[in-house]
């Protein structure tokens, strides 16, 4: 999906990027064909499960499996009646679209912060002067508590952008719609490109800033993926400035398809806004690989996406 943010609430690599070889080859074979070919084990794998590490393993037993168990249990139950205390506050509210968004911002700024106080990682934030900027705030996701961290410090007039049948998700998706968030249609490119377009109008219109995770989908293993070009696309219709929010370590404490959250510590970096007022439709890609290149300089090593070449020699290797 082209930046599925669920802001609030919840949305080629260049040949200089990484340098890193990783010594296991083994992973290769349980990613897709996608992911094959732009990510790489996390460092300090100790067990034969795909995209797992050391930190599987981290000795503290069932104690410590209970009590992550009961905070999320505790987290979902949180979310669910804030959801439906603010659906209730937006169905009220229908008459007044903006007014939608800033309570669907409040929504995200009390539940995200919450829900990242009940599973209690410790959070390191830099760059907070510049989360205050109207603009489109780009993201990099490989965690599920990538949705939290945004809802909480995406500032008020934001809105995310995610495919039109998330309001089919319970609750959670009819809250989306009424909060007056965007949807786009992938049904194929031409529909993308349309809703895309409609994007960029209702944010100039509406004096609104923008969340989105470029990528396009979660990374399986943190790894840093390509990004998508809607971003920039938005950005050259809007003449927003852009600012990187990069989140660091996100994947370690709450991986896919787990229910498990691990008390790794968590950073969040705003770096400074990128002005796009002289970016052209010419230069596209350079400018999608710039700002991916940002986000490549602040990432620790096992986040870093590696060198195509990298990759293609240990694809041989495993072979």
């Amino acid at each position: 999906m082209e930046g599925s943010a669920g802001h609030s609430y919840l949305m080629n690599i260049d040949a200089s990027f990484g340098s890193r070889r990783p010594h296991r080859v083994e992973e290769l074979k349980c990613m897709n064909d996608t992911e094959r070919h732009l990510t790489a084990p996390l460092p300090g794998r100790t067990s034969g499960t795909c995209g797992v590490n050391s930190l599987d393993d981290d000795g503290h037993g069932w104690v410590v499996s209970i009590v992550s168990w009961v905070r999320i249990v505790v987290c979902f139950a949180t979310m669910t009646v804030t959801t439906a205390v603010w659906a209730v506050v937006m169905v009220v509210l229908i008459p007044w679209p903006y007014e939608r968004i800033r309570q669907g911002n409040v929504y995200g700024h009390v539940t995200g912060r919450m829900l990242m106080w009940i599973l209690g990682n410790p959070i390191k934030i830099e760059g907070l002067e510049f989360s205050n900027t109207k603009a489109i705030y780009v993201c990099n996701h490989a965690s599920p508590l990538d949705i939290f961290l945004v809802m909480w410090l995406t500032p008020t007039g934001t809105v995310g952008i995610a495919k039109k049948e998330i309001i089919w998700y319970p609750l959670f998706g009819q809250l989306y719609v009424l909060a007056n968030h965007l949807r786009i249609d992938r049904s194929k490119p031409s529909a993308a490109i349309e809703s895309m377009k409609e994007a960029a109008r209702a944010l100039v219109e509406n004096n609104l800033s923008l969340i989105i995770f470029p990528e396009g989908t979660r990374s399986k293993t943190g790894r840093l993926l390509p990004f998508k070009k809607g971003f920039v696309h938005i950005a050259l219709q809007s003449k927003l400035p852009i600012v990187p929010m990069v989140l660091i370590n996100t994947h370690n404490a709450w991986r896919k398809d787990s229910l498990r959250v691990r008390p790794s510590s968590l950073t969040v970096k705003f770096l400074p806004p990128i002005k796009t007022d002289d970016w052209s439709p010419d230069n596209v890609d350079e400018h999608v690989r710039m700002v991916h290149r940002l986000f490549v300089d602040q990432l620790p090593e096992s986040q870093r996406p590696l060198l195509v070449s990298e990759v293609n020699e240990i694809s041989n290797k495993s072979q």
